[in-house]
């Protein structure tokens, strides 16, 4: 199944133009013409069912066919992780996460960041390239990149489990034993460098449960996706 994303179609659209990027690519790169059929998504959980009008690389309208809907996630994962040394192991983590399935991701910029600036615009193209590959039709929710502290305090009090992943030698549970299925589950995950010593306490203070990942010292984007996974694995 050949699956487009375009963020303007609607319920009620019955014909959509695609811009000239991605007209190009269906009708320069992969050749379809008039009557040629395909799915798009806008993102928000549906599929439409197109048959090409226009063939026109500068503009190629569709008409819509029928549509159905995708079920949602049976969870809600929301991943706050801070951006790496290193742009493309990010990058790959976007794409991992969106292919495993996750629901939100906050870029978070820690005491020990190296990196403090991100390329949202790329970042989402990233998402929405995983999400088509993986015929996802829901698109995750990417946010701007956000101070720990500022992220800390404005999450709200809520009936969501909500973890942080640290190398600190002290107490705290295996990610696995603390997860419960279908509730919704935020995750802290630093930089290279650990959060640092002030930012463990201040999330904890605010609810937050310490977890480990496995005995492993992981990379930071290793470690969002094992959690990303053990999120999705445990609501099999």
């Amino acid at each position: 199944m050949q699956l487009f994303y375009n963020p303007n179609i609607s319920e009620n659209s019955k014909e959509i133009t695609f811009d000239k990027e991605e007209s190009r690519h269906i009708v320069k790169v992969l050749r379809m013409t008039e009557g040629d059929t395909f799915k798009i998504t806008n993102g928000k959980g549906s599929f439409f069912n197109a048959e090409i009008s226009k063939a026109n690389p500068k503009g190629c309208l569709v008409k819509i066919v029928s549509k159905e809907k995708q079920a949602p996630l049976p969870y809600q994962l929301h991943l706050a992780v801070a951006p790496t040394k290193l742009n493309d192991r990010y990058e790959w983590f976007l794409e991992k996460a969106t292919e495993i399935g996750i629901s939100e991701i906050t870029p978070i910029i820690c005491d020990h960041s190296e990196r403090k600036v991100i390329k949202r615009e790329r970042y989402e193209k990233i998402i929405q390239s995983a999400a088509k590959q993986s015929l996802k039709a829901y698109l995750p929710k990417l946010n701007e990149a956000i101070s720990f502290n500022n992220f800390i305090n404005s999450e709200v009090a809520s009936e969501s489990l909500k973890c942080i992943a640290h190398c600190e030698e002290t107490d705290k549970k295996s990610l696995k034993s603390v997860l419960i299925p279908n509730k919704k589950t935020t995750i802290l995950i630093g930089p290279e460098g650990d959060f640092s010593s002030e930012e463990i306490a201040l999330a904890k203070k605010n609810g937050y449960v310490p977890v480990t990942l496995g005995e492993s010292r992981l990379r930071t984007e290793t470690a969002a996706i094992v959690a990303c996974h053990s999120v999705a694995y445990s609501n099999q």
